[in-house]
C-alpha cells in the first residue's frame, strides 16, 4: 500500500483512534474492537510501555485489515524503527522538520501536530501529509479549524485531544480531513466489557456521526452550487 492509498484509507474513515494502553493484550483487544465497530485506521503510540513490540504485535495481527501507524513519534529516529517495523504512518504531537524529512526519503504519510497558524503552514511546507491539530479542544475546537482553514483551506487538518463524539460532527463540518481520538474512544474501562464491545459500539457511533457530518456537506456543497449556476 502506498502512501497515496494510506491516506485515502485514512479520508474515507474519518477517524484516527489512538491505541494508548498498558499492556500487549490490551493494544490487541483494542484493534480488534475497532474492526469490528468499522474503523479501518489506527495508531499506536509509542509512550506505552514496550510500544515498539506492541507496534510488532498489532502489524502481525491486523496488518492486513487494518491501516496501523505510528503515533507519538517525537523524533526521525523513532519513526525509522516504526517505518521499517512496517507503519504505515508517523503522527507527533509535536513538529519536527527532521521527522518530515525522513517520511518523505521512505515514502511514509506524515502527520505532525501544530497549533499555531504558523507551526500548521511551517508544517504544510515543510512537507506533511495532514497536520494534526494538538491539543484542538484548548484553542476553541471546531471553531478554530475553521478559522485556520479560512486563509488556508489547501492544508488538511486532523484535529486532536478533547475531540470526543458530542463534537466530532462539528470538526467535520468545519473541514477535517479526519479525526483523532484517543480515551474518549479506545477506553481501558472498555476493554474489559465483553471483550472490547462496548469500544467496538462506540467506534460504530463515531463512524456514523463522521458519515452523516459528511453527507449534510455534501448536500450544502450541492445545493449552493445549484443557486449559483
Amino acid at each position: 500500500m502506498n502512501k497515496s492509498e494510506v491516506l485515502e484509507k485514512i479520508r474515507t474513515c474519518g477517524l484516527v483512534p489512538a491505541v494508548r494502553v498498558d499492556t500487549e493484550a490490551q493494544a490487541l483487544r483494542a484493534l480488534e474492537a475497532l474492526g469490528n465497530g468499522g474503523i479501518s485506521v489506527a495508531e499506536v503510540a509509542m509512550s506505552m510501555a514496550g510500544a515498539a513490540r506492541i507496534l510488532e504485535a498489532a502489524l502481525g495481527r491486523f496488518g492486513q485489515d487494518m491501516v496501523i501507524g505510528a503515533g507519538t513519534v517525537l523524533d526521525p529516529e523513532t519513526a525509522r524503527h516504526c517505518i521499517l517495523a512496517g507503519a504505515r504512518f508517523i503522527v507527533s504531537p509535536a513538529l519536527n522538520l527532521r521527522t518530515i524529512k525522513l517520511c518523505r526519503r521512505y515514502g511514509i504519510a506524515v502527520l505532525p501536530g501544530a497549533l499555531t497558524p504558523t507551526e500548521i503552514l511551517a508544517a504544510w511546507t515543510a512537507g506533511a501529509d495532514c497536520v494534526k491539530v494538538f491539543p484542538a479542544s484548548s484553542v476553541g475546537g471546531p471553531a478554530y479549524i475553521h478559522g485556520v482553514k479560512a486563509p488556508l483551506p489547501q492544508v488538511e487538518l486532523m484535529p486532536m485531544g478533547g475531540v470526543s463524539l458530542e463534537s466530532a460532527a462539528d470538526y467535520i463540518k468545519a473541514g477535517s480531513l479526519a479525526l483523532g481520538v484517543g480515551n474518549d474512544l479506545v477506553r481501558l474501562s472498555g476493554l474489559g466489557e465483553h471483550g472490547g464491545a462496548a469500544i467496538s459500539k462506540r467506534a460504530e457511533d463515531y463512524r456514523l456521526r463522521v458519515e452523516e457530518a459528511r453527507r449534510l456537506l455534501a448536500n450544502t456543497s450541492q445545493r449552493e452550487a445549484e443557486r449559483l449556476g
